[in-house]
């Protein structure tokens, strides 16, 4: 064997674990997820059609358009647990999403939905303040307001269990170093929303930011839940509380109402994609990161290996 490939050999060790198998190439749980993603949408968008399609009317077209949205999610949901339990070795993933990982509690759960409603609020707040944007109260329905909320968790979920539940665990198990997980579900999740109305590089840049936001959850405070949570919470604030886009995707039922024909660009907003596509959402987050980050280290948080 020449040195050269005796010495590819020992980095090779060195970067996988002992658990390592040719299927945890780090290309192919990305490549998974996705199908399994798009697999779920399109069982959901049948269902919608001839399920909620045809409840559709003048008075709750909107409520509905919004409900459908997310409700297509369940899908994917249970796209992916079947995909998880059918193929043995995905298994332990059902793991990372219960309690045998200490931190899904709902103490974290709720804390997760504190942090994400703080963090969008913020960025939506610093808008109002710049007079980048003007909103007022239009109605709310407390029945159909806690059905969104329900949904909007589910659509959220959905995307957690594939990034920070699915990839960023299989990466775990193959990669001795845990930023490989942490940076690479988070590029993925960036990716995913590649296709979406309004999308930009600082965007791109801030998604890739709140999937490395909510990896520390998992890793510091060993809880999807709490990620989940947050993510929720996020998507929950800026769309149906403030009626502002949720990833470049204006909706029409909201809480209160966007005055878009007033809206400008700026630091704190982008007319297209929101508050997402902003230095402050950027600076929010990276500050959350770091306090995740310290406080992980500071107290020696050690997450749960859910394939042992």
């Amino acid at each position: 064997m020449s040195k050269q490939n005796s010495s590819f050999n020992e980095f090779f060790k060195k970067l996988h674990t002992e658990k390592y198998k040719w299927y945890d190439f780090f290309l192919f749980p990305p490549i998974i997820a996705i199908v399994l993603l798009i697999a779920g949408q399109i069982c959901g968008e049948l269902i919608i059609e001839l399920v909620i399609q045809p409840l559709v009317n003048e008075s709750n077209n909107d409520f509905l358009s919004v409900f459908s949205f997310y409700f297509i999610f369940l899908f994917v949901w249970i796209v992916s647990l079947l995909y998880f339990y059918l193929v043995k070795r995905n298994r332990p993933i059902f793991n990372a999403i219960t309690p045998v990982c200490k931190g899904n509690t709902i103490k974290y759960l709720l804390l997760g939905f504190i942090v994400g409603f703080i963090q969008n609020t913020i960025c939506v707040v610093v808008a109002l303040m710049h007079k980048d944007i003007y909103i007022e109260f239009a109605s709310i329905n407390v029945i159909q307001t806690v059905a969104l909320f329900i949904v909007v968790f589910i659509q959220s979920g959905a995307e957690e269990l594939l990034c920070r539940g699915f990839i960023y665990q299989r990466l775990r198990k193959a990669y001795r170093n845990p930023a490989i997980a942490v940076i690479g579900n988070s590029v993925l999740f960036s990716i995913v929303h590649v296709f979406n109305p309004g999308i930009k590089p600082l965007a791109l840049l801030n998604i890739c930011l709140v999937g490395i936001c909510y990896s520390l959850f998992v890793y510091y405070f060993d809880s999807i839940w709490m990620a989940m949570a947050a993510h929720t919470a996020w998507n929950f604030t800026q769309n149906i509380i403030f009626g502002l886009p949720n990833s470049g995707n204006v909706l029409p039922f909201s809480i209160f109402k966007l005055d878009a024909s007033t809206a400008t660009d700026s630091f704190a907003y982008d007319v297209e994609f929101g508050v997402e596509a902003t230095l402050v959402a950027a600076i929010v987050i990276i500050f959350s990161s770091i306090l995740v980050y310290l406080w992980g280290k500071k107290n020696n948080k050690i997450p749960t290996d859910i394939w042992n």
